[in-house]
Parts: C-alpha cells; sequence; structure tokens
C-alpha cells in the first residue's frame, strides 16, 4: 500500500538534504576562505538553518506517514474480517478513518475530534475541519481539503466531497452495504469487534424474607438488559443478585421460627408465606420486650456461626429464594446469587486495613471515612461494633476487583443511591481498592415508577404493588387483548399462551426500557398492550408479519440462504437501500449504549427499523400475485432483504430480554 504524501514528503526530503549539503560546503568555504562579507556569510547561514529545520520537519512527517500507513494495512485486514466473522460499526470504522487522515495532514494537531455525524446530503458527513482549523488559525475549507487528500483507501466509502465551509461528505460504498446485508442473512447478526472484558453486573438485589415488588422491577429488567447486551458483544459477564440475607433482622426471625417450629432443625418448617412470616416477627419484635432480647441474642450466636441458628437462617434463605427464581424464570432472567453473608470474612479484612492504614476517623462512636469530594462520609463500623451496607460495600468492590479480576463493574440501583454510591467509588479509590484507570464502574441509576395518577405506584389500598401480581395482572390483560382481536381463534391453544406471555412479559419490560431510565415513568397496561405506537405489542406484531411474508409465498428461510450464497443481495429501490442502510446502524446503537448505558436507544432503533421496513414494504412488492390471487413472481431479493429485517429485529428483542414468537 503506497500513499501520496508519503511519496511526496521523501522527495521533499531529499531534495532539503542535497540542498543543505551545498548550503553547507558553501558556509565552510565562505568562513574558511573569508571570500565574502560578514553579511554574505550570515545569509548563507540563516538559509541554512532554514533547510535544517524544514529537513527535520519531514523526516519527523514520514515517520508519522510510515506508521499510519502500517495502520492502514492493519485495518484492512480487519476490514476483510469484518466482512466474514463480524458486522461492522461504520460510525466507528470512519471515524477510525478520519483520524488517521487528520494525523496524516496536521501530524502537529493534539487530540483532533473526528466528528462524524449522519448527514442529509450524504450517508455521513465530517465536519472536524471547522474545530481543527479554529485551533491552527487556518481557513475551514482548506483545513477540509487538506484532510479530504489525506483519507485513506477503505472499502466502506464510495466517495467524498467537500461543501460549504468546509463539511466532508461521505457516501458509503454500495458493493459494501450489499456484502454485510448478505450477510446478516448468512451468518446472523453478529457484534461488531471488542476487546473481551470481565464485567461484574450488580442489579435486582431483594432482601431474603421478604417479597420482590416494583421497586425491583427496573433493576431486574435494566440490569438483565446490559448483561445481555454485553454478553453478545462477547464480554465475560458475572450477572450478581447482591441479597440483603445477613443482619439484625434475621436473628428476629430465627427467633420466631423457634417459637413456631421447634423442631425447624429435623423438620423443614411449613411456610409458604414468607412475608406473613416476616410481619409476624416484626410484630412481636416491635412489642414485646423479651422477644426483642431473645431475638438480639439471636442475632450474636448467628453471626458467631452457631449451627442450630445458622440451619435456621439457612432455610429461611432457601424459602426466599425459591419464590425470587419463580420470577425470575417467568421474566427469562439468571443471576448469581451472593449475599452479604459472602462477604463477611472480607469486611473484617477491609476494616482492619482501613485501620491500618489511618483513614478511619473516630465520630460519636462510629468509625467513619471520609474522601474529598464525598458529600457524606461512609459508615465502616457502627458504634454497636457492627458492619453497615458501606463496609460490605467496600469489601464487595475489593473483591470483585482482586478476586474476580474485573475490568468493568456496573451497578444496576434506583437515584436515590447516587449519592452513596458517589461517596463509595470516591473512598474506594482512596483506599486503593479502586484505580479509575484501570477499572471502569459505573451506577446505572434510575427513577421510579408511577402509577397513572403520576404518583408513586401503589395499591389502592396504599400498600407496595408486589411483583408476582404485577406479572399476573399483565398476564390477564395480555389475554384480553389478544381475544378482542380474534386471536384465540387463528392460533393453536400452544401458540395464544406461547403470544400471550411475550405480549404480557414483552410490554412490561419494554415499557420500561423504551424509557429515558435516569427519569421516572408512568405505568400503563392500557398504554403499553396498544398496537399502535411504540409499544412491544406493535413491534411484536410487525415482526411476525415480516415472517409471515415469506410462509404467504411457501418459501422457507433455507430457500432464503440458498438465494444469499449465489451473490450479494441486489437493491434497485430507494426504499430497498433505505432499509438496508438502517440494518447497518444496529453496531454503532450498540457501541454507543456500551458508553452511556442508556438502553431506550436501543428501543428508539428498534421501531426505527419497523418504520422503515413498513415504507419498503408499502413500496416494494416482495410476492407479487394476480387477479386470482395466484402467485406469478417472488423477489427473492426482497426477501432476503425481509429475513435481514427480522434478523435485526428478534437481536434487539433478545437483547432487551423479550422473548418473540412466529405467529400472533
Amino acid at each position: 500500500m503506497t500513499d501520496p504524501k508519503l511519496k511526496e514528503y521523501t522527495d521533499r526530503c531529499a531534495r532539503a538534504e542535497k540542498e543543505t549539503e551545498k548550503l553547507a560546503a558553501s558556509l565552510q568555504a565562505l568562513t574558511d576562505g573569508n571570500l565574502a562579507s560578514t553579511e554574505n556569510v550570515e545569509t548563507v547561514d540563516k538559509e541554512f538553518l532554514d533547510l535544517l529545520n524544514e529537513n527535520r520537519k519531514l523526516k519527523y512527517r514520514i515517520g508519522i506517514l510510515k506508521k499510519n500507513i502500517e495502520q492502514q494495512r492493519k485495518s484492512a485486514g480487519a476490514m476483510c474480517d469484518l466482512n466474514i466473522k463480524n458486522s461492522c460499526n461504520v460510525l466507528g470504522q470512519l471515524e477510525s478513518v478520519f483520524l488517521r487522515a487528520i494525523q496524516s495532514a496536521y501530524p502537529g494537531a493534539t487530540n483532533p475530534v473526528t466528528q462524524i455525524q449522519v448527514s442529509k446530503h450524504a450517508d455521513y458527513q465530517c465536519n472536524a475541519a471547522m474545530a481543527l482549523a479554529k485551533s491552527l488559525k487556518k481557513n475551514p475549507r482548506e483545513v477540509g481539503e487538506s484532510i479530504l487528500k489525506s483519507v485513506p483507501p477503505s472499502p466502506l466509502i464510495a466517495k467524498m466531497d467537500l461543501s460549504g465551509p468546509g463539511f466532508i461528505n461521505i457516501t458509503i460504498s454500495q458493493d459494501f452495504i450489499r456484502q454485510q446485508v448478505t450477510n446478516i442473512v448468512l451468518n446472523g447478526v453478529t457484534p461488531p469487534p471488542t476487546t473481551s472484558l470481565r464485567v461484574v453486573v450488580d442489579f435486582s438485589s431483594p432482601n431474603i424474607a421478604k417479597e420482590m415488588h416494583v421497586g425491583h422491577l427496573r433493576s431486574t429488567i435494566i440490569g438483565d438488559s446490559i448483561s445481555r447486551l454485553m454478553e453478545f458483544l462477547g464480554h465475560d459477564v458475572l450477572r450478581i443478585n447482591h441479597l440483603g440475607d445477613w443482619g439484625t433482622q434475621f436473628g428476629m426471625l430465627i427467633a420466631h421460627l423457634q417459637d413456631r417450629f421447634p423442631d425447624f432443625a429435623s423438620n423443614t418448617p411449613p411456610i409458604a408465606d414468607l412475608q406473613t412470616f416476616y410481619k409476624e416477627s416484626k410484630k412481636r419484635f416491635d412489642e414485646d420486650e423479651e422477644f426483642k432480647k431473645r431475638a438480639y441474642q439471636a442475632v450474636v450466636k448467628l453471626q458467631a456461626h452457631e449451627p442450630i441458628h445458622l440451619k435456621g437462617w439457612q432455610q429461611i434463605c432457601d424459602i426466599s429464594k425459591q419464590e425470587f427464581s419463580k420470577v425470575y424464570e417467568r421474566l427469562g432472567v439468571k443471576l448469581v446469587d451472593r449475599g452479604e453473608s459472602f462477604y463477611q470474612s472480607r469486611m473484617e479484612s477491609v476494616v482492619k486495613m482501613l485501620q491500618n492504614s489511618g483513614m478511619l476517623e473516630e465520630d460519636e462512636g462510629r468509625k467513619v471515612m471520609f474522601a474529598d469530594g464525598a458529600d457524606i462520609p461512609l459508615t465502616i463500623v457502627k458504634s454497636d461494633g457492627g458492619f453497615t451496607y458501606d463496609t460490605s460495600d467496600m469489601a464487595c468492590m475489593r473483591q470483585r476487583i482482586d478476586e474476580e479480576k474485573a475490568d468493568w463493574l456496573v451497578y444496576v440501583t434506583d437515584a436515590g443511591q447516587a449519592q452513596h454510591f458517589k461517596s463509595l467509588f470516591l473512598c474506594a479509590t482512596k483506599a486503593g481498592i479502586y484505580n479509575p484507570s484501570k477499572t471502569r464502574v459505573d451506577h446505572v441509576q434510575f427513577g421510579v415508577v408511577l402509577g397513572e395518577d403520576k404518583k408513586k405506584f401503589k395499591t389502592r389500598s396504599g400498600d407496595t404493588v408486589r411483583l408476582v401480581d404485577l406479572l399476573n395482572e399483565g398476564l390477564q390483560r395480555s389475554e384480553e387483548k389478544l381475544k378482542e382481536k380474534d386471536r384465540d381463534k387463528a392460533l393453536t391453544p400452544e401458540e395464544f399462551t406461547k403470544a400471550r406471555d411475550a405480549v404480557a412479559y414483552g410490554c412490561i419490560k419494554y415499557a420500561d426500557l423504551s424509557h429515558d431510565r435516569s427519569r421516572d415513568y408512568v405505568f400503563s397496561f392500557d398504554r403499553m398492550l396498544d398496537f399502535r405506537g411504540n409499544t412491544a405489542a406493535y413491534l411484536l406484531y410487525a415482526l411476525t408479519r415480516i415472517r409471515s411474508i415469506a410462509r404467504t409465498a411457501c418459501v422457507s428461510r433455507k430457500d432464503i440462504v440458498a438465494e444469499a450464497q449465489k451473490y450479494p443481495v441486489e437493491l434497485e429501490h430507494e426504499k430497498e437501500w433505505k432499509l438496508a442502510r438502517t440494518l447497518l446502524k444496529l453496531p454503532d446503537v450498540l457501541i454507543k449504549i456500551t458508553e452511556d448505558l442508556y438502553l431506550h436507544s436501543l428501543c428508539e432503533y428498534l421501531f426505527e427499523v419497523s418504520a422503515v421496513f413498513t415504507e419498503f414494504y408499502d413500496n416494494c412488492y416482495c410476492v407479487e400475485k394476480n387477479s386470482e390471487g395466484k402467485i406469478v413472481k417472488i423477489n427473492f431479493n426482497r426477501l432476503i432483504l425481509c429475513e435481514a429485517t427480522a434478523a435485526v429485529m428478534e437481536k434487539c428483542f433478545a437483547i432487551l430480554g423479550i422473548e418473540t414468537v412466529e405467529k400472533m
């Protein structure tokens, strides 16, 4: 691979070398022979120094260009691999191409920004010239021309042109688009190339002996979707369910267990309703001083790992986990349970480390930790010597970085914990537990779920909505909605059940994920089950319609793949090209989400794909029939485009944790 700039600079450097040699000889002759005045010597000397300086600059540019050419070789090879193994994040690849062009044209530019965006005049536009011209104090159009001339060859780019004050319009290669769409059909939706990381995602986190309620909904859904995205991108993901399974309340529960079921150690107690059991023990704890005293004694014995108390604690935990697992199974969520009990010895180690390093301060009997920038300190040890959530979270972070070897920690909790996590991250940095330059840490915070009265979502009696009740109501309403549309008559019982479940759980998830997670959102079954607009009900139905096109033509997926194997899909109509370009946006959407962890971007993209497909379908016949309804022509290129669209939509749904169905 050659570069015209490299040849130009090499030639100029060679000429400068010769001129330097001549001037050096002249300067020496003038000085030795005293053949001219001092003024002549100074003139030659100045020319000599200017040439030396120019020569030094040219050599530096040659070095930069050689490095760029080597990068281009590697990039070109990587791009060839992308056509086979990975999807191509077009925006990211263009940014890489134009960054090299800027560095080639202006080697002295520091931290140049490529500024690539979607354009109305072409496929994309590079706006880097304006900002660069300002810093270089040059004309932006001239800068744009220099960048344009320095763009290396790329299989992505068909043509470029300069417009306005320095905008570079970029048209993507049609051959590249055709090949990428065909690859979706042949290889499925593959992830863009990424460096695999060890990622720990902490989400859901209910408390033992308490039922999951609507407050756990957002953390569970958002955390699961983030985990699915990371897994699709090839990261090594550990999904942690940080359970509240330790503390004072367990003394209360164990004491109540001993009274209600004295033989619990040998016979598993029949506690069907753990929530009622918890309320009974809490009532006794609040009203009976003798019981409260026994509860505190039970806590001490539990923390001392007394076998009978550990047995009772384990039974209570097991019953809770069984109930949690039923909810997770319905939602299709997988987690690794790891309670606070897991970190007990690690908490002791953290406290000792902080104490020895002089980072703990006494505060009315407590031991607290301050850090610059933290508005509130962490309470590491309570006045009674016990540990807190702060202690547990410090031990968690240390364990996940040191033992799990995590490159990236993600905490999915409500926005009310923002202050706590700010202090945690700052204190962990101060303690040397967490190094921001080595480990990425994100607090993925979210707003609360509101009822249709715009107040915190509760039952009519004012109680917190149980998650099981919410899911059951979703199933009931989904069934009613599908029956309104006579789907129970068009589908087999098995197909109807699958459609009902997909719509119910999918709508609940999509309603959450399609909103900006940092804001509160109104929970409305009527809205989320609407078969119009940006809802899971509409999008799931749209997907089944796409899938039905090939079935109507009696064409199998195997037939479509066989056609795609012959040659890249042919695209002619403008709506075909628009749909193809839209399908190619997915990798960039996914990469963007890894940067900000806002999943509503994927929902917006999914809705865009559906809308663009509708435009395509309304303007381009996939299957042509005569007046008698008999098929007279099957356009396989358009069926290939339908198959690619369905595959992209299904992958989006999979990342969102939503099951799809063939018929609805």
